[in-house]
């Protein structure tokens, strides 16, 4: 150790373990190079040797001035490894004078340092707080008087503080000044540092620009804490006053991390580098104060590759897999230490499987240990009363039924309180997820067997999810798994114990995902954090929303470390509290819950997050999860839009009502009431519509009667004065964006309201929908509205005022685009109103253009087979010039199979010019529907227009409609998984039964029966996105279940696990859109089919479908053909039974299809040579 005094006149130096410390004196200086003989050897130094009594630790020489301007005497403080301080000064600075002994002072204590005389006049200085009398005059008196002070420290609650009195060297003088006592203090509390009371630890001290002092304390075990405190503070005699305030903590691995491991309550978490250097952490937290702290609590410095880490007991014991051996390590002490045995102790049991599916299980005994009892023995070596631990193996099993195996990893406990319940079963916790090579997921229960002997394992929820060789996976306690591809680029989120994918994404190839960590919230949600190789994403769930479409989990929160360090993250993990901490290189970074307002990634002024008090800027994590989650209140447009669909009709009016006169008293400042002041049994209790299954034209004007008369009847004026005052007052549960949404529900609530005495139920919600969609359109990507509006529509009784809606909607004039955005041909049930309504098409297609041009009609006209109509438009089209060679054509006779084929070659000319419509417009001219249909499905990628031009031509009864329903419509939605598409698609058929079991049975399923069906596609991941399902699914199905005997027969092929399931899940759907009351209102009012043995009539012990209802069979549309018995649709009149497969149709009618005619073939001409005398 060497140093230069501070005007560089003197060099301290003193070798190690060394008792003698020589001081240099430069005398003169070299006058030649580095490499002469005049060089550093040419420099004259003088030095003597200051004799110490043992091995010297320390050197200081004075720093700085007392006061700015003044001559910085030459001081050197020594200190021995007994504590004793010694003080020498220099001479005049002239003469030859060698350092003098000053005098000196027996610190006696574990670390001490000297306060110089700049820093202990700024501290002096810094006393600016009101302060008692006494301590004032105090720090006064030290300060005038002292100019150094010593404080030394005993790490057991002891603090001395001296004060060093005009330390100097005069000329002709022995001494002056001397060592004065200041304060001397036993018992502080928060000066115990406890262990390793042998070791060295250097202290420096500085004064900041606030008068603070900061000490530095190193100490050699790899730690340097930072402390702060005033002089008032540290001269105080009180006992109970703090001196020293922990600031922060340096501590690290001297190697980059390679693996961070938590234990199960996050509050304790291992760290190891590639080399086995592994650190344990304790995570603390300061409530008070909203302060967190990684604190290391021991290192193991045994070397070695370790494969796996387990943390146990918070933090006090760690196991270690190595390559041979399994190590249990004793980590309470200041020192971790290896055990060997133990006498009485708790147990644990560890267990790894290989991807062979061969396991092997550790039973781990403790030590006996009294949590919070410093008397407990924790040193090195074995003593009396030392509870030893020990590890051994105990079992070894195979996991059946795993499949391909390709990794078991443990769950991630993401917070999750530990509970044990004894029981092997599904509500068990998990403790494993395992995953495929063709991407199938499957959490894993474990109990170990009676008397130790053995493990059971348990499935407790499996998903395919098709995502091969995925390259990451994890799954928390809440049965969520994320999964990522094998190139590291697409992150999907999978909800396990529902079957559904919530979450798609995929990174650019430069963003490969390294790291999955799951944390929860105290209300059980879920946040993801996704790590890439510089910065971390947090993504927290959301709530459903199937109205918009809207994602189900959203970016929160970026973490970029590339400000902090350019070393690639190594791994991350999360505390409990929702603490992230992040190893990248040799260091760990610990993010805490509150984070920057302007660093979120979603809006605070969106999301209306009241900011913490004095924390304007501050965002907590937490908060901002549970605003994105949990109950809505009842005025938000999400809860009010699924009354609606749930036919809660008046309880929207009583919530709008309540809203009103909320607003009318609302004053700035004041806080709205979640629930309105509304009695929370009527969103529960039910009204009748949703309970009975509803549909009757005159249900919605009965319940508008209910409604309390004492109360103001709504009305579209109150729907105007609702809005009205939304415009000038905002509600802070609400975003803006929501805000404009409830204005749109309440406008649309008021125009509803206008036509309730002819609208049904169904009408009122597609009506409702369908205006939200218009107002929104702008707003968003929809092009046309969908299939569960369409439901409401066909199955609406009051299908002509919904026309009459449509076509005001469009300005009176119905295009065919309008007609597709309302889908209206998909919903109009009698086939007399689909010709009226296209034909009006036609025309208003026709005269769309100032030119009026019969091509753009020609499809509609020659779909309702009006040619002669067409022939007279062309005739005046004489502009055109197709219109000579057209109208020519026109006149033919097309009952003709000579002129079918000419209209067949022009029909090909046209797709060889991709001019499809008019293409699809000349096959239905040849009277090839068949490929009309192709036409619009395949080039013009209309499913509508399809339907449409199939409903007209041949009717809802022809061959081509029940083949595109069938192996388009049906495929199209057993791709998609959409229920509502296949139960319009099997209603459309005739298929009743079918179409009130595909609302609750997945479409695949039902498909699966004939040999033409496809396959289910597992790699499809739209089928199995959460959007698939629908809460308002279980309201149709209720509604249609009683309608006809058909549905009424479907719906006792519903067992009733399945049904039971089906409405379990439907409320966990309302729960999770943050409809709570509406799940509690569907559980609580739902009615099951009892079927009892006396209902078995009829033949082949068909159930009678009228002995389950409890209401009047009158009402019941009897849709079941009498063959053969008064219930069997089975039977024929010789007495034979048939039984037809599930897509076998005909139920609807009892009518035979005529056969087709063997299909005339066609050999496709060169398009350069068709009839180039027709002009094209």
């Amino acid at each position: 150790m060497a140093l230069l005094s501070y005007d560089s006149a003197y060099i301290a130096s003193v070798g190690r373990y060394d008792k003698l410390v020589k001081v240099w004196r430069r005398l003169s200086y070299g006058s030649g190079g580095a490499g002469t003989e005049e060089g550093v050897d040419g420099a004259r130094f003088d030095f003597v040797y200051l004799r110490h009594g043992d091995v010297v630790t320390r050197l200081e020489w004075r720093r700085r001035p007392r006061h700015e301007g003044q001559t910085v005497e030459n001081v050197l403080w020594t200190v021995d490894c007994k504590g004793r301080v010694k003080l020498w000064v220099g001479g005049d600075g002239h003469g030859m004078r060698e350092l003098r002994l000053w005098g000196g002072l027996e610190l006696g204590m574990k670390m001490g340092w000297v306060v110089q005389g700049g820093d202990l006049m700024g501290a002096v200085e810094g006393v600016v707080e009101p302060r008692t009398r006494d301590a004032v005059e105090k720090v006064v008196e030290v300060g005038r008087r002292c100019h150094e002070v010593v404080v030394g420290l005993d790490g057991k609650g002891g603090v001395k503080v001296w004060g060093l009195e005009d330390v100097g060297w005069e000329p002709g003088a022995q001494k002056r000044g001397g060592v004065w006592e200041i304060v001397e203090v036993k018992g502080v509390e928060g000066l115990d540092w406890g262990g390793g009371a042998g070791e060295h630890v250097e202290v420096q001290s500085y004064c900041d620009g606030k008068g603070l002092l900061q000490v530095l304390v190193h100490f050699f075990d790899g730690r340097i804490e930072v402390y702060e405190t005033d002089l008032a503070a540290l001269v105080d005699p009180n006992p109970k006053r703090k001196r020293l305030e922990r600031v922060a903590v340096w501590t690290g691995h001297s190697a980059p991390v390679k693996k961070v491991v938590r234990n199960f309550s996050g509050r304790a978490v291992v760290t190891r580098t590639e080399s086995g250097q592994s650190v344990v952490w304790k995570h603390e937290l300061d409530h008070g104060k909203g302060v967190t702290m990684l604190r290391r609590q021991v290192v193991i410095q045994q070397a070695g590759h370790v494969h796996r880490m387990c943390v146990l007991r918070k933090g006090r014991f760690v196991v270690f897999l190595r390559h041979e051996k399994v190590e249990l390590w004793d980590c309470r002490g200041a020192q971790a230490r290896l055990l060997a045995e133990q006498r009485i102790t708790p147990t644990a049991h560890v267990a790894t499987i290989t991807s062979e599916k061969e396991g092997v299980g550790w039973e781990v005994k403790f030590p006996f240990y009294r949590p919070n009892d410093p008397t407990v023995k924790v040193a090195n070596g074995r003593g009396e009363g030392d509870q030893e631990g020990c590890i051994r193996e105990f079992v070894k099993f195979t996991l059946e039924d795993a499949g391909d195996l390709g990794y078991v990893l443990p769950v991630d406990p993401a917070g999750a309180d530990f509970h044990v319940s004894g029981f092997l079963d599904v509500f068990a916790r998990d403790v494993a997820i395992s995953y495929t090579h063709s991407g199938r997921v499957e959490f894993w229960t474990a109990r170990v067997g009676h008397e130790g002997k053995g493990v059971e394992w348990l499935s407790t929820s499996s998903l395919e999810t098709g995502v091969a060789n995925p390259a990451l996976v994890s799954g928390s306690t809440l049965k969520k798994a994320a999964l990522v591809s094998a190139d590291r680029s697409t992150l999907t989120i999978w909800d396990i114990r529902g079957a559904r994918l919530e979450y798609e994404q995929k990174f650019e190839n430069s963003h490969t995902i390294r790291d999955l960590d799951w944390a929860t919230t105290p209300a059980k949600q879920s946040i993801l954090a996704v790590g890439f190789p510089h910065r971390v994403l947090l993504l927290s769930q959301m709530r459903f929303d199937y109205l918009n479409k809207g994602p189900a989990w959203l970016p929160t929160r970026e973490i970029s470390i590339r400000q902090c360090t350019p070393h690639p993250i190594g791994d991350s993990v999360w505390l409990g509290g929702g603490h992230l901490v992040i190893a990248a290189g040799n260091q760990l970074f610990v993010h805490d819950r509150e984070f920057e307002a302007s660093t979120s990634l979603v809006p605070a002024t969106g999301l209306r997050i009241p900011h913490r008090k004095g924390k304007a800027r501050q965002l907590d994590l937490f908060e901002v999860v549970d605003r994105l989650n949990g109950p809505l209140p009842v005025f938000h447009p999400q809860f009010l839009s699924m009354c609606i669909l749930a036919g809660r009709i008046s309880l929207v009016h009583k919530v709008l009502q309540a809203l009103r006169k909320t607003l009318r008293f609302w004053a700035e400042g004041d806080v709205v009431d979640d629930y309105l002041g509304l009695d929370l049994v009527e969103f529960y209790a039910g009204d009748g519509s949703l309970h009975n299954g509803g549909g009757h034209p005159r249900e919605y004007l009965n319940r508008r009667q209910s409604f309390d008369d004492g109360d103001e009847p709504f009305s579209e004026e109150t729907a105007v004065d609702i809005n009205e005052r939304l415009t000038r007052i905002g509600i802070p549960q609400l975003s803006g964006h929501e805000q404009i949404q409830l204005v749109d529900i309440v406008e649309c609530v008021g125009v509803v309201e206008k036509q309730r005495r002819s609208l049904d139920e169904n009408g009122a919600r597609f009506m409702l929908a369908f205006r939200q969609h218009a107002l929104r359109k702008g707003r968003a990507n929809e092009v046309h509205i969908s299939w569960r509006e369409i439901s409401w529509a066909y199955h609406s009784t009051s299908q002509d005022v919904l026309v009459d809606f449509v076509t005001k909607q469009n300005h009176g004039r119905m295009l065919w685009e309008g007609a597709r955005e309302s889908g209206m041909f998909m919903w109009l049930g009698d086939n007399a109103a689909v010709r009226q309504q296209f034909e009006i098409i036609a025309r208003n297609e026709y005269t769309k253009g100032e030119d009026k041009n019969p091509i753009d009609c020609s499809l509609y006209y020659l779909a309702l087979k009006k040619k002669t109509v067409l022939q007279g438009l062309w005739r005046m089209a004489s502009w055109n010039k197709e219109q000579a060679s057209t109208s020519k054509f026109l006149a033919n006779n097309f009952d003709d199979p000579k002129w079918r084929t000419a209209a067949l070659k022009n029909a090909y000319a046209l797709m060889s010019k991709r001019r499809f419509e008019y293409a699809a417009a000349f096959f239905l001219l040849a009277d090839h529907l068949h490929d009309a249909v192709n036409v619009c499905l395949n080039q013009l990628h209309d499913l509508q227009l399809a339907v449409a031009i199939t409903r007209v031509y041949e009717g809802d009864n022809g061959p081509v409609l029940k083949r595109l329903l069938e192996e388009e419509v049906l495929s199209t939605a057993a791709k998609e998984g959409n229920r509502w598409l296949a139960s319009w698609a099997f209603w459309m058929l005739g298929r009743r039964d079918m179409a009130v079991r595909a609302l609750i049975t997945p479409v695949f399923a039902l498909l699966s029966t004939t040999p033409s069906s496809p396959p289910p596609d597992d790699g499809n991941l739209k089928s199995k996105s959460y959007l698939t399902d629908d809460p308002a699914l279980v309201i149709l199905y209720r509604q249609l279940r009683q309608k006809t005997l058909q549905t009424l027969r479907g719906a006792t092929k519903v067992t009733p696990k399945v049904e039971w399931e089906f409405v379990l899940h439907s409320a966990g759907l309302y729960d999770r859109m943050g409809c709570d009351l509406l799940g509690l209102d569907l559980v609580r009012n739902w009615e099951f089919f009892h079927p009892a043995a006396q209902a078995m009539t009829g033949l082949g012990g068909e159930i009678n479908p009228l002995r389950l209802l409890k209401r009047r069979g009158s009402l019941v549309v009897a849709d079941i053909p009498i063959r053969g018995g008064p219930l069997s649709p089975l039977a024929t009149p010789g007495g034979q039974m048939q039984v037809p497969g599930e897509m076998k149709t005909g139920g609807g009618g009892g009518t035979t299809a005529k056969p087709k005619p063997p299909p005339t073939v066609f050999e496709e001409p060169d398009a350069n040579s068709l009839l180039d005398s027709f002009g094209f």
